[in-house]
């Protein structure tokens, strides 16, 4: 058997764990050898693991917000300004990414959340009796973005944007937490999608730990995985107000149609 067949006839978990979370030599060392405690192999892992955490915090969580909405036909509970702020932060990242002409690859996942968020916030309006106002709003804000990524705009101010990121995520979260405290309930928020949120900001904070040790940078992401687990910890500690809150919704809208 040469060594095309042995490939073909990899068993399923080794490709996919092969694939996305571990080189062969690491495989070896923990299934072979038995060596869990492999230090170099367990911070490869490890990190591989929190980049599909910022992955699926970037990409998923909006997704499973929109749904949220979509399948409730209501945006109560959500902040508008936590969501432009989560959308300005998303977007000085892309137009960053694309001024210092880094291939798609690199930040195709940042452009695919830009125009997700851009649609919660739409739907937000919609919900809210003003669909011409969120479309007004997001026409200025991809306005300003196209003045932002084109060569009018100085590299510096687009650089600052991209070092204050962590900023607009953190003002983002606080509008969402003094939000809910307000509102007494945290009405349509999706559970995964914050839940999603909070694992993304946890790999972004053990990523700037690799990189640039206890820096400002990692205090700073630091800060922002908390407010999301706070976030999260009202999801939970408001969930029999939520319940009761869609019922009543749902009722509303019963007896509206009847």
């Amino acid at each position: 058997m040469d060594a095309s067949d042995q490939e073909t006839m990899m068993p399923p978990m080794k490709e996919f764990l092969l694939t996305f979370f571990m080189p062969e030599k690491c495989y070896d060392q923990f299934f072979f050898y038995f060596n869990v405690m492999h230090v170099p192999c367990l911070k490869i892992v490890l990190s591989k693991t929190m980049g599909i955490f910022i992955l699926m915090g970037i990409v998923i969580a909006p997704l499973s917000q929109i749904w949220k909405i979509l399948c409730c036909g209501s945006s109560d509970g959500l902040c508008l300004t936590s969501v432009f702020l989560d959308l300005l932060a998303i977007s000085t990242h892309a137009a960053f990414c694309y001024t210092q002409n880094f291939p798609i690859g690199a930040w195709g996942e940042s452009l695919l959340a830009v125009i997700q968020i851009a649609l919660l916030a739409l739907l937000i309006q919609h919900h809210r009796g003003k669909t011409i106002k969120g479309i007004f709003l997001l026409v200025l804000f991809y306005g300003f973005m196209f003045l932002l990524a084109s060569p009018f705009t100085p590299v510096s101010v687009v650089w600052t944007l991209y070092e204050w990121n962590v900023l607009f995520v953190i003002a983002g979260r606080f509008f969402q937490i003094v939000s809910n405290f307000r509102c007494g309930h945290t009405g349509q928020l999706s559970t995964l999608s914050v839940f999603l949120v909070f694992l993304g900001s946890l790999g972004r904070v053990f990523s700037s730990l690799q990189d640039a040790g206890f820096s400002f940078s990692a205090q700073m992401q630091a800060l922002a995985c908390c407010c999301s687990g706070l976030i999260l910890a009202q999801i939970l500690m408001y969930w029999n107000k939520r319940t009761t809150n869609g019922e009543k919704e749902a009722q509303l809208k019963k007896d509206k149609a009847e």
